[in-house]
């Protein structure tokens, strides 16, 4: 779920322009942690501090801001 709100996000170029300044991150530092759950759950944690792209991630990937939020607490259970 949190790969498919990231490749969502990633996809709009303003969207994914925010997220690398606000955050520091690169792309690259993107793919290497796709597979990391404290990277992953961090994402979604900026998706929360941005509650339009949380829905709006939401609703792109066919599911709810709260289980993004739900996914966002399983991933920090696994760090």
């Amino acid at each position: 779920m949190a790969l498919l709100a990231l490749s969502w996000l990633l996809g709009d170029r303003e969207r994914a322009e925010r997220l690398l300044s606000l955050t520091g991150m690169t792309v690259d530092d993107l793919r290497q942690g796709a597979s990391n759950p404290a990277i992953l759950a961090e994402f979604i944690r900026y998706l929360e501090g941005h509650e339009a792209d949380l829905i709006a991630a939401a609703e792109a990937t066919g599911t709810s801001p709260v289980a993004l939020v739900n996914a966002r607490i399983q991933l920090e259970r696994q760090t």
